[in-house]
């Protein structure tokens, strides 16, 4: 911790963040706040002070600290059975795996853990796609990605990543992937081959910032992968499920990828879920012993993302993100030329740059921090919110006001 980091925590505090960095490796760099307890949008420390959550564990708590549908079950399930591998059925995974095919518009789907997870295997689907359907050369299979992305850190994923804190020292790095612009669907017409697979994107960049492609971007990879018989996977990990203001942040663009990668919210902040989505054209080239997961689908997993499931099946959640993001909006141009120069959003998920003249993101994140309001900062100069969808419009005025104080606008 810095100077300023040690001055703002108590003698508890330092200590638990002291054991974490004496025996958890140094793989994250967190705020000075040690979470005791949490309810809807807001967490308690160790201390007994109270924080709005505006992170919601970059959107894995979509719904809320301990829901109340969530949480009863997750506890009805405990009592009955947790875990039994794939080697047999569980009586909640078959629900699970239809009314999230239901939800999708598809017909299959792959259960496992981690959103990184769900990367991977939507990579191997579509490498053995390209071989066994579209008849791509063995071993010539390529996906394309974008600049900027972000789908995990796993050694194949960081591959293509072009952070080069994910990627240093990490080598070597798996091939078959090819790079081009975010937001630039003539630079992916380009780049497609007789040996292209697949377009790997996410419908917003979450870790970059929040950042927002023109309307026209993913229609028109659409259009293109289409008629080049090239699957699109749609990384919904952070974007889906409620968060943008639609059950997808590709429904909101009239779009239908080939492949949904889900995770996060599928888990309501209780367990991590994620899945493959797709139709069985696509996922139907898995067979037994090709891919596999002891935990994935397991029967406590299942039982809490059919939860989350039925809980966006009416559109009550996504319309909420809507109107909540639409007043965190309203307020947040505001400070336009007041400490902040530029505001992304959508639903209610924002990438907000702050001036350098009033310090770094991290700066305004502890500003933040010491007011009550828990937010992360991503590249240097901008602060991500992606509260709970349950907030209230009082906390969406409150963390409009403190945002406001954080940057010297109020």
């Amino acid at each position: 911790m810095t100077t300023l980091e040690v001055s703002m925590t108590t003698e508890r505090t330092t200590a638990e963040i002291d054991r974490v960095e004496r025996h958890a490796a140094h793989n994250y760099h967190p705020l000075p706040v040690v979470v005791a307890e949490a309810s809807g949008a807001r967490v308690t420390d160790v201390d007994g002070k109270s924080y709005l959550d505006c992170l919601a564990a970059y959107s894995a708590v979509n719904f809320g600290h301990g829901n109340p549908r969530l949480i009863a079950a997750a506890k009805a399930q405990l009592d009955r059975v947790t875990l039994t591998s794939r080697a047999f059925h569980s009586a909640t995974l078959g629900p699970f795996v239809e009314e999230l095919a239901r939800l999708a518009g598809k017909d299959m789907v792959l259960p496992m853990n981690t959103g990184a997870e769900a990367v991977e295997s939507g990579i191997k689907v579509a490498r053995r796609w390209a071989y066994r359907v579209k008849g791509v050369p063995a071993d010539q299979a390529q996906i394309i990605v974008a600049e900027g992305n972000f789908h995990g850190r796993t050694t194949t994923i960081v591959s293509f990543s072009d952070d080069p804190d994910a990627r240093a020292d990490f080598g070597p790095f798996t091939p078959g992937f090819v790079h081009v612009p975010y937001g630039d669907a003539d630079a992916i017409a380009a780049a497609i081959t007789p040996n292209t697979a697949a377009v790997l994107l996410e419908p917003i960049q979450g870790e970059a910032g929040v950042m927002i492609p023109p309307d026209d971007y993913l229609p028109r990879v659409r259009e293109i992968t289409a008629a080049a018989n090239v699957l699109m996977i749609a990384d919904e990990i952070q974007s889906g499920l409620g968060r943008t203001g639609e059950t997808f942040r590709c429904d909101a663009l009239g779009v239908v990828p080939d492949m949904y990668l889900l995770g996060k919210a599928l888990g309501g902040g209780i367990v991590p879920v994620s899945a493959v989505v797709a139709n069985s054209d696509v996922l139907g080239v898995l067979t037994p012993g090709s891919h596999g997961s002891t935990f994935g689908g397991n029967p406590l997993a299942a039982a809490v993302g059919l939860e989350v499931v039925r809980m966006l099946a009416d559109g009550a959640l996504q319309a909420r993100a809507r109107e909540l993001g639409e007043r965190l909006q309203r307020g947040l141009d505001k400070l336009i030329g007041h400490g902040v120069t530029e505001v992304r959003r959508a639903g209610l998920w924002a990438g907000i740059d702050i001036d350098p003249a009033v310090g770094t993101a991290r700066d305004v994140c502890l500003r933040l921090m010491e007011a009550g309001i828990l937010a992360k900062d991503t590249h240097g100069q901008t602060v991500r919110l992606a509260p709970p969808i349950v907030i209230d419009e009082d906390d969406i005025d409150l963390l409009i006001e403190r945002f406001g104080a954080a940057v010297g606008a109020a």
